[in-house]
């Protein structure tokens, strides 16, 4: 089967524009959270998030594409423009088939959606705009990054909230493995308006609190829920032997192995199925548990949440024998685009041997956990595991290993 390797890399994220940005600002231990700017949030419960900084649209996009775009499909396009950039090359010059598009998506264009639905309700449906019809929808970033670089290749969108990222992924490994050539990939989310933080906030799993630095704590005694962000990260996936004829300027490394599972019913007495989908990608790699040099956890900030995480990665690894991150406490949860972010930190520690730190947590070692905090660990990393959940028993884990 062909292999999938990673030739190019886009980041939008709450503590950095550009991977490079976004890379030394995770190391340094620099926090994209704070009170919301997007709207006024101050009379609901929960007031803080990860919003994308400095990020204005016109400076990167026409003008013809800002109307019909929703602000996470804005995000969406400028990193799929940086992954494709970095990828040293370009859709067009592939065969006509040969390049696609895979996203995940948990909310589409929800704040596209509430504007035009206040239009509707406010003014008649004469002023709802016609890119309505498209701009909310969950498969929008899919399309427009496709339409916007001549990708007619196979594609296709992830409808999945923290987990869609790796499942994205996955699916464009499949690609490759069936002929595809060159997939943009991964996920960018964000509903950072009121229509999209009350759903969220239906969810009862987001921090009320207000002090920045301990809002969002993931395998802390004191843990109560998670801040949620928008943006995340758009990687080009591509067959290996592809890429190394083409002469990529870099391989960042490959997608070793991948399982996913989903939790059984309330009631029924079966264990979580998270255990199962880390040993699942283990399989697949072909790999053991000590060549795993670091876990980048799914840390949902939820006490309930991580101990049922910390149980998983002991029960594969053994207490504290494998480095455990959340570097997403720096940025918040970002729904779909968590997981590819998490994806990009793993490529990135590969190349730096750097494994970047979770912040503001005081470990609970009830837990078991090695968690690196507060800076970052130097290690010589060839293998990492990535763990993502989504809401309503999802569970994913993939492998991603140093370059062939």
């Amino acid at each position: 089967m062909s292999e999938a390797v990673v030739t190019g890399i886009g980041v939008t994220a709450p503590n950095g524009l550009g991977t490079e940005e976004f890379w030394q600002a995770t190391l340094s231990g620099v926090s994209g959270i704070a009170e919301i700017q997007r709207f006024d949030a101050g009379g609901y419960p929960a007031r803080l998030a990860g919003e994308v900084p400095g990020f204005e649209a016109k400076e990167h996009l026409s003008g013809r594409l800002i109307p019909q775009t929703d602000h996470m499909t804005r995000l969406a396009l400028v990193a799929a423009d940086w992954a494709i950039a970095d990828s040293g090359t370009t859709p067009s010059a592939l065969g006509d088939y040969d390049a696609g598009v895979v996203t995940a998506s948990s909310s589409g264009g929800f704040e596209f959606g509430q504007r035009e639905l206040q239009n509707l309700w406010a003014h008649g449906s004469k002023h709802v705009s016609a890119y309505q019809s498209y701009a909310w929808f969950y498969a929008v970033n899919t399309g427009q990054i496709s339409i916007r670089h001549g990708m007619r290749g196979a594609s296709g969108v992830v409808v999945s909230d923290q987990a869609g990222g790796l499942d994205a992924l996955a699916q464009a490994r499949r690609l490759i493995r069936k002929g595809s050539k060159y997939v943009v990939s991964g996920g960018i989310d964000g509903s950072l308006c009121p229509w999209g933080w009350t759903a969220q906030l239906a969810s009862d799993a987001l921090s009320t609190r207000t002090d920045v630095d301990r809002a969002y704590l993931p395998f802390d005694s004191e843990a109560c829920g998670f801040v949620p962000g928008e943006g995340g990260a758009l990687v080009v996936v591509e067959d290996a032997a592809h890429a190394r004829d083409r002469g990529a300027p870099r391989i960042y490394g490959s997608i070793a192995g991948y399982g996913t599972t989903m939790d059984p019913a309330p009631g029924t007495g079966r264990p979580p199925g998270l255990e199962r989908a880390v040993r699942l990608a283990l399989a697949e790699a072909g790999a053991e548990p000590g060549e795993i040099d670091v876990v980048f956890a799914d840390a949902s900030g939820v006490p309930a949440l991580d101990r049922i995480e910390a149980e998983a990665i002991r029960a594969v690894f053994g207490p504290g024998a494998v480095p455990v991150t959340a570097p997403k406490t720096m940025t918040g949860r970002l729904y779909s685009g968590a997981a590819s972010l998490d994806v990009t930190m793993a490529l990135l520690a590969i190349r730096d041997s750097t494994i970047p730190p979770t912040v503001n947590v005081r470990p609970d070692h009830a837990h078991g956990l090695d968690l690196v905090v507060d800076t970052p660990r130097s290690a010589t990393v060839r293998t990492a595991l990535v763990i993502a959940r989504g809401y309503g028993g999802f569970n994913s884990a993939m492998v991603i290993r140093e370059a062939p």
